[in-house]
């Protein structure tokens, strides 16, 4: 009858057969899809407004004193 390597060629077959007819779909879905997140993310941007200090530099990392204190061991 058939053998292991026949079967899987007509199998790859039949899903590139199946598969072509919903390509199209599949991707105009794909699309829609990618579309509204984008427009979800550039509303939630919107939404919360600039960053606070956006618009100054970052400043310089503060120095906090106080003392060291070794560990109890476990």
């Amino acid at each position: 009858m058939f053998g292991i390597g026949e079967l899987t060629l007509l199998l790859l077959v039949i899903v590139a057969v199946l598969a072509v007819k919903r390509l199209p779909e599949l991707m105009r879905s794909a699309g829609k899809a990618a579309r509204i997140l984008k427009a979800e993310k550039r509303a939630l941007k919107d939404e919360d407004g600039p960053a606070p200090g956006a618009d100054r530099p970052p400043a310089s990392p503060q120095v906090i004193r106080g003392e060291a204190t070794e560990r109890d061991a476990p």
